[in-house]
């Protein structure tokens, strides 16, 4: 398969969901509306598509005029249902794109915080299967309400953590893609953030916290992408390729 991956940051790329899908033996498109690289084909040509985080917000199309063009790409994307899995400001604008309202948080999520799936997501193709509460790394300050007809997955008490619109796209809140090397630059580069010295993130303690959860967290992660992959080769004719036995 071929895997679009849209980026918004040089430090927030495909992490290990990128790895596994190289790991499946699928094609890596990594592209960039915000770096002014955008994809070489129209994103519907695509298996499937990931769309990540960045520290712009949806609002903010005046600052970055890309924002709409990649907006009406992801409304394209749902209109021909194609495979979809959106992080943090990737499932943002994937609500949006939907018909949903993004705005501020009632506070910042930066760091560990415990997430609570729904009855709904024991028969999800990507959730099924996850514990009813886990602790997942966060980095955000702005939140998606529920899209028109999706299906709620999980929600933390700040907001909603994830959804499903129809049988093919995803999105969630939480970073399920960074690797142990991502996350220790976010935290590095903590002082720019301001509402991570808002919140008074203790880096060190963001550290040492990372060392103790990273295995686990990479482990959901990359279960997550490799059952979305499953889902986007079922709907390309692939046989499933699994990174992982």
């Amino acid at each position: 398969m071929r895997v679009l991956s849209i980026i918004h940051g040089a430090n927030a790329r495909s992490g290990i969901f990128g790895d596994v899908v190289r790991e499946a033996g699928h094609e890596l498109v990594e592209r960039s509306y915000a770096f002014g690289e955008p994809p070489p084909e129209a994103p519907e040509t695509y298996d499937a598509v990931m769309v990540f985080g960045g520290v712009m917000n949806v609002h903010e199309v005046d600052g970055h005029p890309w924002l709409g063009v990649e907006t009406r790409a992801l409304e394209c994307l749902l209109e021909n249902e194609v495979p979809v899995l959106g992080v943090c400001l990737g499932a943002q604008l994937l609500a949006s794109a939907a018909g949903a309202e993004v705005s501020r948080a009632q506070r910042p999520e930066i760091g560990w915080y415990e997430v609570e799936t729904t009855d709904e997501a024991r028969d999800d193709a990507l959730f099924s299967g996850t514990p009813d509460r886990f602790d997942a790394f966060h980095w955000h300050s702005y939140q998606f309400d529920h899209p028109p007809d999706a299906v709620l997955l999980a929600r933390s008490p700040v907001c909603l953590q994830a959804y499903r619109i129809r049988e093919t796209c995803w999105g969630i809140q939480f970073h399920a893609e960074v690797s142990k090397q991502i996350a220790a630059d976010w935290i590095s580069h903590y002082g720019k953030d301001p509402d991570a010295i808002r919140i008074g993130l203790d880096p060190e303690r963001e550290r040492r916290r990372l060392d103790d959860e990273i295995e686990r967290w990479n482990e959901f992660g990359r279960t997550l992408i490799d059952r979305f992959l499953v889902v986007a080769g079922e709907r390309a004719g692939v046989a499933p390729q699994r990174a992982r036995a």
